[in-house]
């Protein structure tokens, strides 16, 4: 493998609590939507690795779930999996949601930070949305959080700064090798990126009356001569008041899902997909470890 000293290559970890933007800026770096996004806590579940290419460096940048005060085992899980990642990346990347104050959760993910031996870059997020005497407050209170490498301000929507992220990060990362080809964009499966897509437009339509008690696994993914694509879904649910709302009058519902997830997919493999969607009552799965483990969010040891 050629060796060119100056070329940069590693891991980031974008940490933070949830709702920060973590998931918007990991697609905003990539160009291209591979991780799902809502306003609802818990968005993100499984880490995902998004390799990102520039001329003079290779960033696998880790999207981790939001860090938060677990109620359930699913919630240890999450965090497990997040705080896992301090310990095995090049970079940390502490994300801070400049429309709200900084308080004891920022404080308590940051200390977990300053633990990590890896370098550290303060990210404030959401720009757009802040005035410039709230980010200046904003700035100072994250700033007193930990000892920062550096800092910097972006607003993934407005592709604000985004580039000027990936320059930041790049040069705190080691020399090293291209080591995924450049057509790799995520190491996330099919199937998970299937599952992904229409778990985000549960959130999305159903909003409070369901979002963190739905899973969702891809049960069968095939592909057919002519870019064609068939897949599909189990929609779970912990009641059956809350399958009736994933439902629908008359399937209305998750008819809705179905084709704004299709939609999502076919942009994602530039093909035509058929999705079939099922919703299944599984009671009280968020405290079942196996169920937990079935849908790939049990944090590796």
């Amino acid at each position: 493998m050629e060796f060119d000293e100056n070329f940069r290559s590693g891991f980031v970890a974008l940490v933070g609590r949830p709702n920060v933007g973590k998931s918007t800026l990991l697609n905003a770096c990539m160009g291209n939507k591979v991780a799902i996004t809502s306003p609802v806590a818990q968005t993100t579940r499984k880490r995902m690795r998004a390799v990102v290419n520039t001329p003079t460096s290779q960033l696998v940048i880790v999207d981790t779930p939001g860090l938060h005060k677990p109620k359930d085992t699913l919630g240890k899980e999450l965090n497990r999996a997040a705080l896992g990642e301090l310990d095995d990346v090049d970079v940390v990347a502490l994300l801070i949601d400049a429309t709200m104050p900084v308080g004891t959760g920022d404080a308590w993910v940051a200390n977990h930070v300053a633990r990590a031996g890896a370098p550290k870059v303060l990210v404030m997020t959401k720009a757009d949305l802040a005035s410039p005497e709230q980010m200046d407050a904003q700035l100072k209170a994250a700033q007193e959080l930990a000892d920062f490498d550096d800092v910097i301000v972006v607003s993934a929507t407005e592709h604000f700064n985004v580039d000027a992220f990936l320059a930041t990060v790049s040069v705190y990362l080691p020399a090293g090798p291209r080591w995924f080809p450049e057509g790799m964009d995520t190491d996330a499966s099919d199937e998970e990126l299937v599952a992904e897509f229409v778990r985000e437009k549960v959130l999305l339509n159903c909003r409070q009356e369901v979002p963190h008690s739905v899973g969702v696994t891809c049960d069968e993914l095939t592909w057919k001569k002519g870019d064609h694509m068939s897949a599909r879904c189990t929609i779970l649910v912990e009641r059956e008041g809350q399958k009736g709302i994933v439902v629908g009058h008359g399937g209305s519902m998750v008819k809705r899902i179905g084709v704004a997830a299709r939609k999502d997919i076919e942009r994602l493999f530039g093909c035509t997909c058929y999705l079939e969607l099922q919703v299944r009552v599984a009671p009280m799965w968020r405290r079942d470890r196996n169920v937990i483990r079935r849908l790939g969010l049990e944090a590796g040891e």
